[in-house]
């Protein structure tokens, strides 16, 4: 019998907000993480986006020198994170080998990779340091976050570009259900706020080029929207079995009830114009967590302000609730945050899980002129939402990777 799954504890930083609380404070608030980079390197390359979301408090803020150190920056973001996430589910005595981590990255450690690469043809192999293979590891992460908590109950990380974070979260739900492991610390990060990755982006068409209004630049379903907005920082939350929840006497925040991956084996960057592969994650989401598409109170939605992105991910949503989907509130929380790649779905789950508890939807910001093709019920504003809510989260990534996740109120 597959045991009930619940989320215990809760970690971020963001551009928003060094931990959960305050990035939550200011989504609600209508806030904007997007500033305009202070960096040398912008002028001395003439990078011709010059905006991003930096995180609000840096690691070294946080961090020993030495972690910082000896942790490529996407490794000190999935640090802080899992550390207030484990901290807020209070967890004091378990099992090493019943802890299992599933964390994710969408790039990787590529500040450590380049800048060792500079150190090669700079001053020669000699001072290229002896860290940097662990550093740069994508799997860096996830082996940070398991070597400070003592996770010995298995180690994983997806790699699925920006769905990456909400995969990682799926991930974690067979191997509760089946009762072989009760904890997972599970999410993503991302720090690829770096001169090649935006020159590369911004080579795709892919960046917002709004450098004199950073603020304004993340405009999801808006008609004036033109590209997203790189982003960094982490997300973590604590997943556990009921019975081991209940049997410590934790705090529950929601039911996780379900996740589901799909491919679309369409392009290896845009999306399905049709959504069919999106709407297939959808569909097995609620499948597993036993619920249909009517129970959806709230959907907070990829949305990452692209022209051919929103509209391929409302086709999803309308395959899936048909008229149905005007009814249902819908959040691109990404308009706060800019978009954190593999991080944004475990951040986005966050304020998922956290829009249930409080029972708000959160705020969209920059929408001033709605896309016509784009028929929903955006929320705009805080919106109060009812009792037993169900909702779900999507995340969508280059390679045609979907994925979503269902969570539950608990009661």
């Amino acid at each position: 019998m597959n045991k009930k799954v619940v989320v215990t504890g809760l970690g971020a930083t963001t551009p928003l907000g060094g931990d959960t609380k305050t990035s939550w404070q200011a989504l609600l608030q209508g806030e904007s993480g997007i500033k305009t980079l202070e960096y040398d390197w912008l002028s001395q390359h003439d990078i011709p986006v010059t905006f991003a979301g930096v995180a609000k408090v840096q690691p070294k803020d946080v961090l020993t020198l030495q972690e910082t150190k000896r942790l490529d920056p996407s490794s000190q973001f999935a640090v802080i994170a899992a550390r207030e996430a484990w901290a807020d589910a209070g967890i004091t005595d378990f099992v090493p080998e019943r802890l299992a981590v599933e964390f994710a990255t969408g790039i990787g450690g590529i500040w450590t990779l380049l800048d060792a690469y500079d150190t090669l043809k700079e001053k020669g192999p000699r001072r290229v340091l002896p860290m940097t293979v662990p550093m740069l590891m994508p799997n860096g992460p996830a082996a940070a976050i398991g070597m400070d908590l003592a996770a010995r109950g298995g180690v994983r990380t997806a790699v699925s570009a920006c769905a990456s974070g909400t995969e990682a979260i799926a991930n974690a739900i067979a191997r509760l259900q089946t009762g072989e492991i009760d904890i997972v610390v599970a999410g993503g990060c991302e720090a690829a706020i770096h001169p090649l990755t935006i020159s590369a982006f911004a080579s795709m068409h892919a960046l917002s080029r709004r450098n004199d209004e950073p603020a304004r630049a993340s405009r999801p379903y808006d008609i004036n929207r033109d590209g997203f907005v790189m982003a960094e920082g982490a997300g973590a939350v604590v997943l556990e079995t009921e019975e081991h929840a209940l049997a410590r006497g934790a705090k529950i925040y929601a039911e996780l009830a379900g996740g589901y991956v799909t491919s679309d084996a369409h392009h290896i960057t845009a999306p399905d114009p049709e959504g069919t592969g999106a709407a297939r994650a959808v569909i097995g989401a609620l499948n597993m967590a036993g619920a249909k598409p009517g129970d959806v109170a709230h959907i907070n939605a990829h949305a990452t302000s692209t022209s051919v992105g929103d509209v391929a991910e409302y086709q999803a949503l309308k395959r899936v609730f048909g008229d149905d989907l005007k009814k249902i509130p819908v959040s691109a929380t990404k308009s706060s945050t800019g978009h954190l790649l593999g991080g944004a779905g475990a951040i986005e789950a966050i304020f998922t899980i956290l829009a249930i508890h409080e029972k708000v939807a959160p705020p969209t910001i920059n929408l001033e002129d709605p896309d016509p093709e784009i028929d929903l019920d955006v929320v705009t504003s805080p919106r109060a939402l009812g009792d037993n809510i169900l909702a779900i989260s999507n995340s969508f990534g280059f390679g045609g990777h979907n994925a979503v996740v269902v969570f539950r109120s608990y009661n």
